[in-house]
């Protein structure tokens, strides 16, 4: 039965525990004492149980459902203050020999153009990435041991590092593959991975054996306890995630904040991030034909509701999602989004033509990368391209105790700064760099500290005036 600190899946994410969550969540969404009772609860930043954020996800009196996404609002003030931290997708191999339906790079695909990128068409990739801006990278593959080996991850990883152009460096390279074992993990972590990322696609085990059919991805033991055995290998920031519209949203929700706990109680750490991305059409997918989409205004509260119940949590959004819905949710929750992205192997390069698309999903936020980080600003968020916790060695339980104290901002705000200034220096337009230099203006006087604010103040001089790159706190 339902067991937090088991290490089998149908412990810690049980089903009958799952139902009985939903019912009592369907049974109380008048109550309203008990949701005041709550929210009391999640005003203190501890984060709630899965069954409490049942509930507030349940609820539908309107005056409470303002108030939840008032207080998911404060808390992502809280802990990440006006920060958005920026990455780009980098896809390295669509060859995949599992049969997920909900993916165009599924075995029997025989026409999207199969293609794995050279260590050279890497180098090209990402200096194609760093003459945009970016710092940090998300590394993308479909599943095949034949050519997407770990030798080839590995190769990739340091190929990526290793490139410097210009004043661009990839000082963070997040990596999102198949589950593999205790000793791949550790063979990641020592080339230097930031967090290991691995969506559930869905926790509803019934669904999640019809819907990966065939491939090593249908074992959904080995793959639900993926970040068990990532921990194991000493990746202590890990990134979990469903794909909304595979299953019933509220089932999923409680699922993934199961799976919070459970690496809470086990590892004493939670998930770094928490990504929400929703199915979309691709090549030969048919999004629609799931039957269980969700509209914004519940993917809304989605988002808000996990920010209350995992307070801690970076929140990822991708350019899966249009400007209007990314500019709502950022509000609510999200910590971090994706800009100027391409779902294509080798589409930063070479675009591709449209009779011969090998995209994983559609994106429906196509600006660029400068457009993006121009309306973040125009909003008062600070686009933070800084990856110092990761290469200070603030990960893990060193992060999340910073972080759980709010004192993560002490190290967060005056890094954001610093990095949206070499951003503006070596890649905004003209229009960009006049927006940020302003808000660098106004937000160096919200570092607390004087001294802080000193360092703050004579690093900024020195990367205008004297070339200087890559300060952190």
């Amino acid at each position: 039965m339902y067991d937090v600190n088991s290490t089998h899946p149908d412990d810690f994410i049980n089903h009958q525990e799952i139902l009985e969550t939903l019912a009592f969540a369907e049974e109380n969404k008048h109550n309203e004492a008990l949701i005041d009772e709550i929210l009391e609860k999640a005003k203190k930043r501890k984060g709630l149980s899965h069954r409490d954020a049942a509930v507030l996800l349940d609820c539908d009196i309107e005056e409470k459902n303002q108030e939840i996404y008032r207080l998911a609002e404060q808390i992502k003030k809280d802990f990440y203050g006006n920060r958005i931290v920026m990455f780009a997708p980098l896809y390295l191999s669509n060859y995949c020999i599992n049969g997920c339906t909900y993916c165009p790079y599924h075995l029997k695909n025989k026409h999207i153009p199969r293609k794995q990128l050279s260590q050279e068409d890497i180098r090209r990739e990402v200096i194609a990435l760093q003459d945009m801006g970016h710092k940090r990278l998300a590394l993308e593959a479909g599943e095949d041991p034949v050519r997407n080996t770990m030798d080839y991850y590995l190769d990739s990883i340091n190929t990526v590092y290793s490139i410097k152009h210009k004043n661009g460096a990839i000082r963070r390279v997040n990596i999102n593959i198949a589950a593999t074992t205790v000793d791949n993990y550790r063979l990641l972590k020592e080339a230097g991975i930031g967090t290991y990322i691995l969506f559930q696609e869905t926790y509803h085990k019934e669904s999640y054996l019809e819907l990966h059919p065939t491939g090593p991805k249908h074992d959904y033991d080995y793959h639900t306890t993926a970040m068990d055995r990532a921990m194991e290998g000493g990746i202590d920031d890990v990134g979990i995630g469903v794909l909304f519209g595979l299953d019933k949203y509220r089932y999923e929700f409680t699922g993934l904040l199961m799976h919070a706990e459970h690496l809470e109680a086990a590892f004493g750490v939670g998930p770094h991030t928490i990504s929400v991305p929703r199915l979309r059409d691709a090549d030969d997918i048919d999004a629609s034909s799931f039957k269980n989409g969700i509209d914004d205004e519940t993917f809304a509260k989605i988002v808000a509701c996990i920010r209350i119940a995992v307070p801690y949590t970076g929140m990822i959004i991708s350019t899966r999602e249009s400007k209007k819905c990314r500019e709502r949710v950022l509000h609510l929750g999200i910590s971090q989004i994706s800009g100027g992205s391409r779902t294509s192997v080798g589409g930063y390069c070479e675009p591709e033509p449209e009779d011969a698309r090998s995209e994983q999903f559609d994106v429906i936020d196509s600006r660029t990368l400068d457009e993006v980080v121009r309306w973040l600003m125009e909003m008062d968020y600070i686009p933070s391209f800084c990856t110092a916790c990761y290469r200070e060695g603030r990960t893990g339980d060193r992060f999340m105790s910073l972080c759980k104290s709010g004192q993560i901002q002490n190290c967060c705000h005056p890094n954001a700064l610093m990095t949206l200034e070499e951003y503006l220096m070596d890649y905004a337009s003209p229009e960009t760099k006049a927006i940020g230099d302003r808000l660098i203006d106004r937000e160096i006087q919200n570092v607390p500290n004087p001294k802080a604010r000193a360092v703050v103040e004579e690093n900024l001089r020195l990367i205008r005036e004297n070339n200087r790159r890559d300060f952190r706190f």
